[in-house]
């Protein structure tokens, strides 16, 4: 399947749409020689809305800690974006609901296949952890995140860069002074290779 058909059918699904409570509007950004993957959970309800992916407080910390403009964080042909389910799921107790478990089965493989040129996957999130990064269902976030020196420099999980998530960075000053800066560098440096 090309890429184009392969992203028309992404578009369309359908597949779990019975237990989205606004329907089903898969949100991903996908172009075949993007070199920086960024897998995450799920779209929220402003992204949702939007169509664009962290199109919110979440998506504007985390251009910051990739030192990225908006221009090139949604430049499609640098940076894809693929979260463990496409479209929102919906409010639980606690925030979002999990992703929903049909998304990944259906379309992950095929779309990780079709994304070659990939440098750096940043992985945020339990659910994209766990699938990313098998051996690490069983860590806390805070024992995943101090291990990063493990998967780095292809691999990087991070916690989410949800405001839900301040007390967690405020509490563990180490990610801000050493994780942070080497992500920026990262980066820059993937991305100022794309031509090579």
């Amino acid at each position: 399947m090309t890429q184009p058909d392969l992203v028309n059918q992404v578009s369309k699904c359908v597949i779990c749409e019975p237990e989205l409570p606004l329907g089903a509007r898969p949100v991903i950004q996908f172009n075949p020689s993007a070199r920086i993957l960024i897998a995450g959970q799920a779209p929220g309800l402003k992204v949702h809305q939007s169509g664009k992916p962290f199109d919110d407080a979440s998506g504007k910390r985390l251009r910051e800690w990739l030192g990225l403009t908006e221009q090139v964080f949604y430049d499609a042909s640098k940076i894809a974006i693929l979260p463990m389910g496409f479209c929102y799921p919906g409010k639980g107790k606690s925030g979002d609901l999990p992703p929903r478990k049909e998304c990944a089965p259906a379309w992950r493989e095929q779309l990780l296949t079709a994304l070659p040129n990939i440098k750096l996957t940043i992985v945020l999130g339990k659910y994209a952890q766990a699938y990313h990064i098998p051996q690490s269902k069983n860590m806390a976030l805070t024992e995943l995140v101090k291990s990063w020196r493990e998967y780095w420099p292809a691999i990087l999980p991070l916690p989410h860069p949800s405001p839900r998530n301040n007390i967690w960075l405020s509490k563990n000053p180490w990610f801000a002074a050493q994780v942070l800066p080497e992500l920026g560098k990262q980066v820059a440096s993937v991305l100022a290779h794309e031509d090579n």
